[in-house]
């Protein structure tokens, strides 16, 4: 089961084993995070455990000699592992993954010892397989620190009143006039949280809300983000909890940026696409990996950029070569692309975005505004606090849903796309001004001494420190 293979191991005081959710959206900044932490100490050894399907994914990824895999069963067989399947599969994650991590761990521990374990929250077992042992647990958040308070809040709330929940019928409380008397969130936050409560599956919901209840009794709370994109967040959630809460992100993968070693073909022709673009002329379209719009949609914003007359490059997934055909002369779609590459580059004026955590938070280290347009979860307040809170973006679209009456038209898209990558107009100024701020905040933190440098000094210092038990 395991796959630890023949790995160099560095002398170390300090072994860390990390859990992440077998999903892209939660395994790719846990690695990111780990290998921040393994750049910060070379003499820590820490095992990334996935699923056998995902090791067939990321196995032969490049990363730090202190850096090894594991490999557990997968929870469902691979066939079922899709959007559609996705609320089983969540359920599969919390009741079925359990039983092989604890066997997984016991035969680590007959080797090596343990220091710590970071899982992600949403592994609803993280907290228990840590206790048993008596091994320290740092929890692992892969959302923004503000959607986590807020759903954090919502239990507590849910709690002091007495709400008993049932799965199918979660979403009666997105109308309940109680939470207009919600303690801690202001009134925009408590409507983004009725859109998530209505528009979500129920038995998703109440899992998440389930493994949020646990994170009380966890040693340590991470946070893929930055402190001064959530410094209100983050400090109402340290005065909330006992133990540290450390920012460390960005948790995206900003130490290979300039790494040329493991650039694809496809990766090295979009550059060089992007390298014959003016300055700031183009539009990158990526609507995220797991969840996506329908056809009629797509067929829609190829309209839409075709009329705009706006430079486009576009993440289309299998619908690739389709849309290049609808989509005219002036842009380029592809099946996929180095993405923070692509925000990092020149001529990238805007990204289009379905405002997943990881993609938002590439987008702020680029410095590009962007056009909100959210699908699902907390894409939903991660929309507003880019269009309201740091003012750095627009927005496609204010409601989620699949509704044929919520397709937006080519029209309103090509209006609106020429709009945004206006950077003579006072909209389109400002915008790209705040961006350039939130991009240099971004730097400063992870600037020797910044807050993310300073959090990963502090979150070392504690775990390999710290004594069993504690």
């Amino acid at each position: 089961m395991t796959s630890l293979g023949n790995e160099p191991k560095p002398a170390t005081i300090c072994h860390v084993v990390a859990m992440p959710f077998p999903g892209r959206g939660h395994i790719n900044p846990m690695m990111n995070l780990c290998k921040l932490l393994a750049s910060k100490k070379p003499d820590i050894l820490i095992t990334f455990a996935v699923t056998e399907e995902w090791l067939g994914y990321i196995g032969s990824d490049d990363k730090p000699a202190n850096i090894r895999f594991a490999s557990i069963p997968n929870v469902v067989p691979p066939e079922r592992l899709k959007a559609a399947d996705f609320p089983a599969f969540y359920e599969a994650v919390m009741t079925n993954m359990e039983a092989p991590f604890d066997q997984f761990l016991d035969r680590l521990l007959e080797t090596t010892p343990l220091t710590v374990i970071i899982a992600d929250i949403e592994v609803l077992w993280g907290i228990n397989v840590g206790k048993r042992r008596n091994i320290p647990v740092a929890l692992s958040w892969t959302m923004s620190a503000s959607f986590f308070r807020m759903l954090h809040f919502f239990n507590i709330f849910s709690e002091n009143n007495d709400f008993n929940i049932p799965l199918d019928s979660l979403s009666n409380y997105s109308d309940d006039k109680n939470l207009e008397d919600m303690p801690g969130l202001s009134s925009w936050e408590i409507e983004d949280l009725k859109i998530v409560l209505r528009e979500n599956d129920q038995k998703v919901l109440k899992l998440a809300l389930d493994c949020i209840a646990q994170v009380s009794k966890a040693q340590f709370l991470l946070f893929t983000s930055v402190y001064e994109l959530e410094s209100q967040s983050i400090n109402t959630l340290r005065s909330e909890f006992s133990f540290p809460v450390y920012p460390l992100g960005p948790a995206i993968p900003y130490l290979d940026l300039h790494d040329q070693h493991n650039s694809s073909s496809t990766s090295q022709n979009c550059i060089q696409w992007l390298d014959s673009q003016p300055n700031g002329s183009v539009l990158y379209i990526s609507l995220g990996s797991f969840l996506s719009v329908s056809s009629t949609q797509m067929d829609e914003i190829a309209a839409g950029l075709r009329t705009s007359g706006v430079r486009f490059l576009w993440v289309a997934r299998s619908e690739a070569l389709r849309l290049q055909e609808r989509s005219g002369e002036l842009g380029l779609v592809l099946a996929w692309c180095d993405q923070l590459k692509v925000l990092c580059h020149s001529s990238i004026g805007g990204f289009w975005t379905h405002c997943g955590w990881n993609s938002t938070l590439e987008a702020v280290f680029g410095g590009v505004p962007m056009l909100t347009f959210p699908l699902f979860l907390d894409q939903v307040p991660n929309s507003r606090q880019i269009v309201e809170e740091w003012k750095v973006g627009l927005r496609v679209k204010r409601e989620v849903g699949s509704d044929e009456n919520l397709i937006m038209k080519r029209d309103e898209i090509a209006e609106l796309v020429g709009k945004f990558m206006d950077f003579e107009s006072d909209v389109g100024k400002e915008i790209r001004k705040r961006a350039g701020e939130l991009r240099d905040s971004c730097q400063r933190a992870i600037a020797k001494g910044g807050s993310s440098d300073s959090n990963l000094d502090a979150f070392i210092s504690d775990i390999c420190n710290v004594t069993r038990g504690q």
